[in-house]
């Protein structure tokens, strides 16, 4: 109905008991999708519908190198937008995740978000070159920079320093 080459839903995380308080508070494993310029870029997929049809998506794998790092998805999504395609997000479409008790803490977040910078390097790496790369490596180094500093004015408030530390 949509057009959309994908489809979007948002996943609500569900703690355990023994997860971390601030973790509950600042609901960290919940996920939605990031509007761009008013258009979805990238995607998630423990909730997505494809339109397997979609000139975007004909002949597309998930990358198997990624498989243990993680990124896999992002770079399918990224290529999927950049062959046309686009994603679309339904708010009705929630689904329910539990979060393992391996991942309800700081350092699998911290690793994590590291991976996810990770992926975005490679994905920088990949489509610009010479002076283009070094503007958004730089701009990539100011708002870690940034958000680091954030975190200070902050420090006692476990969820928003945590939030801060994590987008760095």
């Amino acid at each position: 109905l949509s057009g959309a080459a994908a489809v979007l839903g948002p996943v609500r995380a569900r703690y355990r008991p023994d997860a971390p308080n601030w973790m509950r508070r600042g609901d960290f494993h919940s996920t939605l999708p990031v509007w761009v310029g008013g258009e979805i870029r990238t995607g998630y997929t423990c909730n997505v519908l494809l339109r397997m049809g979609a000139d975007s998506l004909r002949g597309r794998r998930f990358s198997l190198a990624r498989g243990q790092t993680g990124g896999e998805d992002t770079e399918f999504f990224d290529h999927m937008v950049k062959a046309g395609g686009r994603i679309a997000f339904s708010p009705q479409a929630w689904v329910d995740e539990v979060v393992p008790r391996a991942r309800a803490a700081f350092d699998w977040l911290r690793r994590r978000r590291f991976r996810v910078g990770q992926t975005h390097g490679h994905l920088l790496g990949r489509d610009a070159h010479g002076l283009a790369l070094v503007r958004q490596v730089g701009l990539a180094s100011a708002k870690a920079v940034f958000c680091f500093a954030s975190a200070i004015p902050v420090a006692i408030s476990p969820v928003r320093r945590n939030r801060s530390v994590l987008r760095g």
